[in-house]
C-alpha cells in the first residue's frame, strides 16, 4: 500500500470510528507491520486538514485518534441536533466526578468524606454514563469497592491521558465540596460521524458537553444523582 493510500484509508478509518483508534489499532486494520509508518501517516493526515483550513480535525484522545469538527464550528452541529447532542450532569454529579478524576482510586466512604453529603445517587449516574467504573477493592476491613475514571470520561472531556488534567494548583476548590475542583470540559468539538448523542450506543457524543446544570427538585441531597 502506498503512502497516499494509507493515507486515505486512515481518514476514512477516522472519520467513520465512533470511538478513538490507536495507531496498533490502525495498522492491524491497514495490515501494515511498521507502526512508525502508520504513525507518519496519522501526522500527516492532521496537518494536511489544519493547513488546508478543513472544517474536520484529528484529535489524540484517549489514547488513540479520532476525528472531529473543529470548536468554532460546533455551534452549527447543535444547531442541527437542536442541541441533543448535549450531555448534561447535574452540579452533585459534576462534584462527584471530579474528585473521583483527581483522587482516584478512590472508595465511596471517601468521596462521601469529601463532599459530605452521600454520593450513592451520583455514583449511579456517573456509571450509567460510563464515565467512571470499579477498578478493584481496597484491601482493608471490608475491602470497600474503588471507583475510578473511564475512557469515555478521558473522551467525553477531550483528554488524551489523566496527565492532561488541570493541576490542581490552578483550580478554585469549590467550597461546597473541598477537594473538588470544578473543571470545564475541554475541546468543544463535536465528533464527526453525523450520529447524534442520544441515537443509542453506536451514536458519537460531543466531547465538550455543558456539564454545569443546576440539579432539579428531584436531585436535592439524599437523593443526588
Amino acid at each position: 500500500m502506498e503512502d497516499a493510500e494509507l493515507k486515505k484509508v486512515i481518514e476514512t478509518l477516522l472519520f467513520i470510528t465512533d470511538h478513538p483508534l490507536p495507531p496498533e489499532r490502525l495498522a492491524q486494520l491497514c495490515e501494515i507491520k511498521d507502526l512508525e509508518r502508520v504513525k507518519t501517516a496519522v501526522a500527516g493526515l492532521k496537518n494536511d486538514l489544519d493547513a488546508g483550513g478543513s472544517a474536520l480535525q484529528l484529535m489524540q484522545i484517549a489514547g488513540g485518534w479520532q476525528m472531529a469538527t473543529r470548536p468554532e464550528n460546533s455551534l452549527w452541529v447543535r444547531k442541527l441536533y437542536h442541541n441533543k447532542m448535549t450531555v448534561r450532569l447535574s452540579q452533585a454529579a459534576l462534584e462527584t466526578l471530579c474528585i473521583i478524576a483527581y483522587r482516584q482510586p478512590i472508595t465511596r466512604a471517601e468521596i462521601e468524606s469529601i463532599r459530605g453529603v452521600e454520593v450513592i445517587g451520583p455514583l449511579d449516574t456517573l456509571t450509567e454514563r460510563k464515565l467512571i467504573t470499579v477498578v478493584g477493592r481496597r484491601e482493608s476491613v471490608g475491602r470497600p469497592i474503588l471507583y475510578g475514571t473511564t475512557g469515555e470520561f478521558l473522551r467525553q472531556f477531550g483528554l488524551n491521558s489523566l496527565d492532561d488534567l488541570p493541576k490542581l494548583e490552578t483550580m478554585t476548590v469549590d467550597s461546597v465540596a473541598p477537594g473538588a475542583p470544578s473543571i470545564e470540559p475541554a475541546q468543544p468539538a463535536l465528533f464527526a460521524d453525523g450520529r447524534p448523542a442520544d441515537a443509542g450506543a453506536e451514536a458519537a457524543p460531543v466531547s465538550a458537553p455543558d456539564h454545569a446544570e443546576t440539579p432539579s427538585e428531584d436531585e436535592a441531597p439524599g437523593g443526588e444523582k
